[in-house]
């Protein structure tokens, strides 16, 4: 099934070439851009399947994503399962995730968390804090592409569709930087960044 998801990537255009900065601040010559792939809903709906039916005998009440593919992911793995889906949003000072929007979890509620693209695991671990700052338990994580460059350990049961190395560099040990390749940040226009 690996093959069939980058190949709806690729398929999508959502595999770009380049010199991007990612969201943890490292700079990649290859981006995931999940939203191609997320605009049609056929292939939303296949590599929601995915991670619906590994978590499926886990048993979720809700599934939980961060903003803003995590809604779209959140939604459809949801319903999928036939449970709620919500997501978590930003904090007033930017450095965390809450749910907000009458968004509740019950203590010991079980919660999947769902993501697009994991690199560092940032977002997903906002997310697990979101959830047990409200006493959710994290029955597990599903992400659509894992281009960690090492395995992450959520200490819970963790799915991608796809798993991809690609590679990163600290800015200053980019060869793309010295190379004069203008750098882009994904989800912007594409114009460079400084």
């Amino acid at each position: 099934m690996t093959e069939n998801v980058e190949q709806i990537f690729e398929a999508s255009g959502a595999v770009l070439r380049g010199h991007f900065l990612l969201t943890s601040g490292l700079h990649s010559p290859v981006y995931w851009e999940k939203s191609r792939v997320l605009q049609y809903p056929v292939y939303t709906e296949k590599l929601c399947r995915m991670i619906a039916e590994h978590f499926r005998t886990a048993r979720p009440g809700v599934v939980a994503g961060p903003t803003t593919p995590g809604i779209i992911l959140a939604y459809e793995v949801a319903r999928q399962l036939g449970v709620r889906g919500i997501f978590a949003e930003r904090d007033e000072n930017g450095t965390g995730r809450v749910f907000r929007r009458g968004f509740e979890i019950t203590p010991g509620e079980r919660v999947l968390i769902v993501d697009d693209i994991l690199t560092t695991g940032g977002s997903v671990r906002e997310v697990m804090s979101a959830v047990e700052k409200l006493g959710g338990g994290i029955v597990g994580i599903g992400v659509l592409v894992d281009r960690s460059s090492q395995k992450i350990d959520f200490g819970v049961p963790f799915f991608a569709c796809h798993r991809t190395e690609v590679v990163t560099y600290h800015p200053e040990n980019c060869p793309l930087c010295r190379a004069g390749v203008p750098l882009v940040k994904p989800g912007s226009s594409p114009s460079r960044t400084s």
